[in-house]
Protein backbone atom coordinates (compact mmCIF):
# COMPACT_ATOMS: atom_id res chain seq x y z
CA UNK A 1 0.00 0.00 0.00
CA UNK A 2 1.39 3.38 -1.01
CA UNK A 3 0.78 6.52 1.06
CA UNK A 4 -2.03 8.68 -0.26
CA UNK A 5 -1.54 12.40 0.30
CA UNK A 6 -5.24 13.16 0.83
CA UNK A 7 -5.32 10.77 3.75
CA UNK A 8 -2.33 12.03 5.72
CA UNK A 9 -2.93 12.70 9.38
CA UNK A 10 -0.45 15.53 9.80
CA UNK A 11 3.34 15.42 10.25
CA UNK A 12 3.28 14.46 13.93
CA UNK A 13 1.14 11.37 13.43
CA UNK A 14 2.49 10.48 10.00
CA UNK A 15 4.81 7.73 11.37
CA UNK A 16 1.81 6.11 13.07
CA UNK A 17 -0.16 6.19 9.81
CA UNK A 18 2.73 4.64 7.90
CA UNK A 19 3.13 1.89 10.52
CA UNK A 20 -0.59 1.05 10.38
CA UNK A 21 -0.50 0.77 6.61
CA UNK A 22 2.52 -1.51 6.84
CA UNK A 23 0.57 -3.80 9.17
CA UNK A 24 -2.38 -3.78 6.79
CA UNK A 25 -0.07 -5.00 4.01
CA UNK A 26 0.14 -8.30 5.89
CA UNK A 27 -3.61 -8.90 5.71
CA UNK A 28 -5.60 -10.32 2.81
CA UNK A 29 -6.67 -7.44 0.51
CA UNK A 30 -10.39 -7.70 1.31
CA UNK A 31 -9.83 -7.75 5.07
CA UNK A 32 -7.25 -4.96 4.84
CA UNK A 33 -9.74 -2.74 3.01
CA UNK A 34 -12.46 -3.50 5.59
CA UNK A 35 -10.16 -2.61 8.49
CA UNK A 36 -8.93 0.50 6.69
CA UNK A 37 -12.53 1.59 6.10
CA UNK A 38 -13.20 1.38 9.84
CA UNK A 39 -10.02 3.27 10.68
CA UNK A 40 -10.83 6.05 8.24
CA UNK A 41 -14.37 6.32 9.59
CA UNK A 42 -12.94 6.59 13.10
CA UNK A 43 -10.50 9.27 11.95
CA UNK A 44 -13.32 11.16 10.21
CA UNK A 45 -15.44 11.33 13.37
CA UNK A 46 -12.49 11.90 15.73
CA UNK A 47 -13.68 15.34 16.84
CA UNK A 48 -17.19 14.09 17.62
CA UNK A 49 -15.86 10.98 19.34
CA UNK A 50 -13.64 13.07 21.61
CA UNK A 51 -16.53 15.38 22.48
CA UNK A 52 -18.72 12.37 23.30
CA UNK A 53 -15.92 10.86 25.40
CA UNK A 54 -15.60 14.11 27.37
CA UNK A 55 -19.36 14.18 27.96
CA UNK A 56 -19.26 10.65 29.39
CA UNK A 57 -16.04 11.18 31.36
CA UNK A 58 -17.23 14.39 33.02
CA UNK A 59 -20.47 12.69 34.00
CA UNK A 60 -18.48 10.01 35.82
CA UNK A 61 -15.94 12.19 37.60
CA UNK A 62 -17.39 15.69 37.94
CA UNK A 63 -18.01 17.18 41.37
CA UNK A 64 -20.48 20.04 41.71
CA UNK A 65 -18.19 21.68 44.29
CA UNK A 66 -15.37 22.14 41.79
CA UNK A 67 -14.54 25.73 40.83
CA UNK A 68 -15.08 25.20 37.10
CA UNK A 69 -18.54 24.28 35.85
CA UNK A 70 -18.85 21.06 33.88
CA UNK A 71 -20.31 22.85 30.84
CA UNK A 72 -17.49 25.40 30.83
CA UNK A 73 -14.87 22.66 31.09
CA UNK A 74 -16.47 20.92 28.11
CA UNK A 75 -16.44 24.16 26.11
CA UNK A 76 -12.77 24.87 26.86
CA UNK A 77 -11.79 21.25 26.17
CA UNK A 78 -13.59 21.24 22.80
CA UNK A 79 -11.93 24.53 21.91
CA UNK A 80 -8.53 23.12 22.87
CA UNK A 81 -9.15 20.04 20.72
CA UNK A 82 -9.97 22.27 17.76
CA UNK A 83 -6.81 24.35 18.24
CA UNK A 84 -4.71 21.19 18.60
CA UNK A 85 -6.13 19.70 15.39
CA UNK A 86 -5.18 22.84 13.48
CA UNK A 87 -1.72 23.19 15.02
CA UNK A 88 -0.86 19.55 14.29
CA UNK A 89 -2.41 19.83 10.80
CA UNK A 90 -4.81 17.02 11.64
CA UNK A 91 -7.57 19.22 10.28
CA UNK A 92 -7.65 21.74 7.44
CA UNK A 93 -8.74 25.36 7.75
CA UNK A 94 -11.62 24.55 5.38
CA UNK A 95 -12.87 21.98 7.88
CA UNK A 96 -12.48 24.51 10.68
CA UNK A 97 -14.66 26.94 8.72
CA UNK A 98 -17.36 24.28 8.50
CA UNK A 99 -17.19 23.77 12.26
CA UNK A 100 -17.52 27.51 12.87
CA UNK A 101 -20.51 27.88 10.51
CA UNK A 102 -22.28 24.93 12.05
CA UNK A 103 -21.44 26.03 15.60
CA UNK A 104 -23.21 29.34 14.96
CA UNK A 105 -26.28 27.84 13.27
CA UNK A 106 -26.54 25.09 15.90
CA UNK A 107 -26.26 27.53 18.80
CA UNK A 108 -28.97 29.76 17.32
CA UNK A 109 -31.33 26.81 17.11
CA UNK A 110 -30.43 25.73 20.64
CA UNK A 111 -31.30 29.18 22.01
CA UNK A 112 -34.69 29.06 20.32
CA UNK A 113 -35.45 25.47 21.35
CA UNK A 114 -34.52 26.09 24.99
CA UNK A 115 -36.66 29.21 25.01
CA UNK A 116 -39.60 27.19 23.62
CA UNK A 117 -39.12 24.53 26.31
CA UNK A 118 -38.14 21.72 23.94
CA UNK A 119 -35.30 20.81 26.31
CA UNK A 120 -33.25 22.38 29.08
CA UNK A 121 -29.63 22.49 30.21
CA UNK A 122 -29.87 21.86 33.96
CA UNK A 123 -26.37 22.93 35.04
CA UNK A 124 -24.73 26.34 35.42
CA UNK A 125 -22.30 27.79 32.88
CA UNK A 126 -20.23 30.91 32.56
CA UNK A 127 -19.83 30.52 28.80
CA UNK A 128 -23.50 30.57 27.84
CA UNK A 129 -26.09 32.58 25.92
CA UNK A 130 -29.71 32.70 27.10
CA UNK A 131 -29.34 29.51 29.12
CA UNK A 132 -27.52 27.62 26.35
CA UNK A 133 -23.92 26.62 27.16
CA UNK A 134 -21.57 27.40 24.28
CA UNK A 135 -20.18 23.88 24.25
CA UNK A 136 -23.53 22.71 22.82
CA UNK A 137 -22.59 24.27 19.50
CA UNK A 138 -19.64 21.89 19.31
CA UNK A 139 -22.03 18.94 19.44
CA UNK A 140 -23.62 20.20 16.22
CA UNK A 141 -20.22 21.15 14.81
CA UNK A 142 -19.12 17.54 15.28
CA UNK A 143 -21.53 16.56 12.52
CA UNK A 144 -20.12 19.12 10.12
CA UNK A 145 -16.58 18.14 11.08
CA UNK A 146 -17.31 14.48 10.31
CA UNK A 147 -18.77 15.29 6.91
CA UNK A 148 -15.94 17.59 5.86
CA UNK A 149 -13.27 15.16 7.01
CA UNK A 150 -14.99 12.14 5.44
CA UNK A 151 -15.27 13.91 2.08
CA UNK A 152 -11.53 14.55 2.12
CA UNK A 153 -10.37 11.27 3.63
CA UNK A 154 -12.50 9.06 1.36
CA UNK A 155 -12.05 11.36 -1.66
CA UNK A 156 -15.85 11.42 -2.03
CA UNK A 157 -17.33 12.20 -5.44
CA UNK A 158 -21.00 12.65 -6.34
CA UNK A 159 -23.11 11.81 -9.37
CA UNK A 160 -26.36 13.56 -10.33
CA UNK A 161 -25.70 16.18 -7.68
CA UNK A 162 -28.46 18.84 -7.79
CA UNK A 163 -27.99 22.54 -8.33
CA UNK A 164 -26.68 24.33 -5.24
CA UNK A 165 -29.57 26.80 -5.24
CA UNK A 166 -32.06 23.92 -4.92
CA UNK A 167 -30.08 22.25 -2.13
CA UNK A 168 -29.78 25.58 -0.30
CA UNK A 169 -33.53 26.10 -0.63
CA UNK A 170 -34.21 22.67 0.85
CA UNK A 171 -31.73 23.23 3.68
CA UNK A 172 -33.31 26.60 4.47
CA UNK A 173 -36.79 25.03 4.48
CA UNK A 174 -35.66 22.28 6.86
CA UNK A 175 -33.91 24.75 9.16
CA UNK A 176 -36.92 27.10 9.20
CA UNK A 177 -39.26 24.20 9.94
CA UNK A 178 -37.33 23.46 13.13
CA UNK A 179 -38.52 26.91 14.26
CA UNK A 180 -41.87 27.31 12.52
CA UNK A 181 -43.43 23.99 13.55
CA UNK A 182 -43.93 25.52 17.00
CA UNK A 183 -46.39 27.98 15.46
CA UNK A 184 -47.77 26.35 12.29
CA UNK A 185 -48.12 22.86 10.85
CA UNK A 186 -45.03 20.65 10.89
CA UNK A 187 -43.85 20.21 7.30
CA UNK A 188 -41.41 17.37 7.94
CA UNK A 189 -43.35 14.79 5.89
CA UNK A 190 -43.10 17.04 2.87
CA UNK A 191 -39.45 17.69 3.65
CA UNK A 192 -38.75 13.94 3.80
CA UNK A 193 -40.28 13.64 0.35
CA UNK A 194 -38.23 16.60 -0.86
CA UNK A 195 -34.97 14.93 0.20
CA UNK A 196 -35.89 11.85 -1.83
CA UNK A 197 -36.92 13.93 -4.81
CA UNK A 198 -33.79 16.07 -4.81
CA UNK A 199 -31.15 13.58 -3.66
CA UNK A 200 -32.72 10.24 -4.59
CA UNK A 201 -30.49 9.79 -7.65
CA UNK A 202 -27.29 10.99 -6.00
CA UNK A 203 -24.57 8.41 -5.50
CA UNK A 204 -21.58 8.92 -3.23
CA UNK A 205 -18.43 7.38 -4.69
CA UNK A 206 -15.79 6.85 -2.04
CA UNK A 207 -12.33 5.30 -2.13
CA UNK A 208 -11.04 3.28 0.78
CA UNK A 209 -7.83 2.13 -0.90
CA UNK A 210 -7.81 2.29 -4.69
CA UNK A 211 -11.13 0.96 -5.92
CA UNK A 212 -14.03 3.43 -5.87
CA UNK A 213 -17.22 2.12 -4.29
CA UNK A 214 -20.59 3.80 -4.05
CA UNK A 215 -23.62 4.24 -1.83
CA UNK A 216 -26.87 6.19 -2.34
CA UNK A 217 -26.62 9.52 -0.52
CA UNK A 218 -30.08 9.05 1.00
CA UNK A 219 -29.02 5.72 2.51
CA UNK A 220 -25.83 7.27 3.88
CA UNK A 221 -27.90 10.03 5.49
CA UNK A 222 -30.27 7.52 7.09
CA UNK A 223 -27.45 5.34 8.48
CA UNK A 224 -25.65 8.39 9.85
CA UNK A 225 -28.85 9.61 11.52
CA UNK A 226 -29.04 6.30 13.41
CA UNK A 227 -25.57 6.86 14.88
CA UNK A 228 -26.51 10.43 15.83
CA UNK A 229 -29.68 9.17 17.52
CA UNK A 230 -27.55 6.73 19.53
CA UNK A 231 -25.21 9.59 20.49
CA UNK A 232 -28.23 11.64 21.59
CA UNK A 233 -29.31 8.80 23.87
CA UNK A 234 -25.84 8.85 25.42
CA UNK A 235 -26.12 12.63 25.84
CA UNK A 236 -29.42 12.41 27.71
CA UNK A 237 -28.14 9.48 29.78
CA UNK A 238 -25.27 11.68 31.02
CA UNK A 239 -27.65 14.51 31.90
CA UNK A 240 -26.10 17.00 29.47
CA UNK A 241 -29.61 18.15 28.59
CA UNK A 242 -33.07 17.03 29.69
CA UNK A 243 -36.40 16.87 27.91
CA UNK A 244 -39.58 18.19 29.58
CA UNK A 245 -40.73 16.01 32.45
CA UNK A 246 -37.62 13.84 32.30
CA UNK A 247 -36.62 12.82 35.83
CA UNK A 248 -34.83 9.60 34.90
CA UNK A 249 -33.27 8.38 31.68
CA UNK A 250 -35.43 6.83 29.00
CA UNK A 251 -34.79 6.16 25.33
CA UNK A 252 -35.08 9.18 23.06
CA UNK A 253 -38.15 9.06 20.84
CA UNK A 254 -37.64 7.58 17.38
CA UNK A 255 -39.17 10.80 16.07
CA UNK A 256 -35.80 12.37 16.84
CA UNK A 257 -34.30 9.98 14.30
CA UNK A 258 -36.26 11.80 11.61
CA UNK A 259 -35.11 15.13 12.98
CA UNK A 260 -31.48 14.07 12.71
CA UNK A 261 -32.07 12.76 9.20
CA UNK A 262 -33.37 16.16 8.11
CA UNK A 263 -30.71 18.05 10.01
CA UNK A 264 -28.04 16.08 8.18
CA UNK A 265 -29.12 17.70 4.91
CA UNK A 266 -28.69 21.12 6.48
CA UNK A 267 -25.25 19.99 7.61
CA UNK A 268 -24.32 18.66 4.21
CA UNK A 269 -25.38 21.80 2.36
CA UNK A 270 -23.36 23.91 4.81
CA UNK A 271 -20.37 21.68 4.17
CA UNK A 272 -20.73 22.09 0.41
CA UNK A 273 -20.33 25.85 0.80
CA UNK A 274 -16.69 25.15 1.67
CA UNK A 275 -16.15 21.69 0.14
CA UNK A 276 -17.67 21.83 -3.33
CA UNK A 277 -19.12 18.46 -4.45
CA UNK A 278 -16.99 16.98 -7.22
CA UNK A 279 -18.06 14.44 -9.86
CA UNK A 280 -16.18 11.14 -10.24
CA UNK A 281 -12.90 11.42 -12.09
CA UNK A 282 -13.18 10.36 -15.75
CA UNK A 283 -11.94 6.83 -16.43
Amino acid sequence: MQPIKNHQTGPVLEPVRVWIRQQLDRLPPGLAEFVLFGLKQAWSCLFGALVLFLIIATKLIWNEDWVVNRYDALFLAALLIQITFLRLKMESWEEAKVILIYHVTGTCMEIFKVRMGSWVYPEDALFQIAGVPLFSGFMYASVGSYMARAIRIFDMRFTHYPNFALTALLAAAIYINFYSHHYIIDMRIGLFAATLLLFGRVRIYFTVERKARWMPLVLAAFLTSIFLWIAENIGTATGIWLYPGQTEWHMVSLQKLGSWYLLLYVSFVLVTIVCKPQPPAPK
